[in-house]
């Protein structure tokens, strides 16, 4: 067998779309392994994603051919490699949980991917919980006056490694617009979820103040919003009445990393389709 690849597309909604993908992958030797489709009634937009085994047929050439199917119908297209592992940068602060679960997985295979650098504002010293080992470590300082600065840095050092995602691993800096816009659709940002809402320090021994019976993460793109992108994935777990301040932080520590981490994996499937303000996950 070929190495499998990916085809996800996007395109206004009309009959017969299924039809003529699966048709053109078939009449080139393709098998498929999984396909998944979503029609979007709301804006009449329509959302596939296929994973095939080519046979004979080079992927350029599947690619090439099917450029001409994607014009006609206006797709937004993406033709991958299943299996390659996709180049990431994560970014962290103190705050390592997130981090060190993401190597964790990568380490012993769960998680696609090729952790090509790590970015932090905090010296390595600092973040000495998490086993590093050979990865690239840029300490890089931020404060008002050097923010843009450093932030030109981090697209340098994203460029130059060839990051395909950047995620942000409990990295405690809000990017400026430029820095939003430059990695528009290729970066993850985690936070935590309450209801009602607690900004600032200490979330969860706010949380602890009011009350709260239920704790959350969500997962999402990065925007020019402010923790409004597109969420990716989200999760909570009960609060009792006896759960201290510090164990609201535990379990908060639990719930952003696996979050975290199923988001990433998601993105890394190529499983996640931009749908306006929201997504469509194709789960597996």
């Amino acid at each position: 067998m070929s190495a499998p690849l990916v085809l996800t597309l996007s395109c206004a909604d009309r009959p017969g779309i299924t039809a003529r993908v699966t048709s053109f992958l078939f009449e080139r030797g393709g098998n498929i392994l999984e396909a998944q489709q979503f029609n979007d009634r709301s804006s009449d937009a329509f959302f596939m994603r296929v994973e095939l085994d080519p046979g004979d047929t080079p992927r350029e050439t599947i690619r090439a051919e099917f450029a001409t199917l994607a014009g006609e119908l206006e797709m937004d297209w993406k033709l991958a490699l299943r299996d390659r592992p996709r180049r990431v940068l994560i970014m962290v602060s103190r705050f390592d949980h997130c981090l060190a679960d993401l190597l964790y997985r990568w380490r012993i295979g769960e998680m696609p991917m090729e952790p090509i650098a790590i970015v932090s504002n905090h010296p390595r010293e600092a973040i000495g919980h998490t086993h590093l080992g050979d990865i690239p470590f840029h300490h890089l300082p931020i404060t008002g006056e050097t923010k843009r600065e450093q932030e030109a840095r981090v697209r340098s050092i994203a460029d130059e490694c060839g990051a395909e995602l950047v995620v942000l691993a409990r990295y405690m800096q809000i990017l400026s617009d430029e820095q939003a816009a430059h990695f528009a659709g290729r970066c993850i940002n985690i936070h935590h979820s309450f209801l009602p809402g607690f900004k600032g320090a200490k979330p969860y021994h706010q949380a602890y103040e009011r009350g709260v019976k239920m704790i959350g993460a969500s997962a999402h793109y990065v925007t020019t919003d402010l923790d409004e992108g597109p969420i990716i994935h989200q999760d909570v777990e009960s609060i009792g009445h006896a759960d201290t301040p510090d164990e609201l932080v535990r379990k908060g520590r639990d719930i952003e990393s696996r979050v975290l981490a199923e988001a990433v994996r998601l993105h890394l499937e190529e499983r996640v389709l931009l749908n306006g303000q929201r997504t469509v996950v194709f789960k597996g």
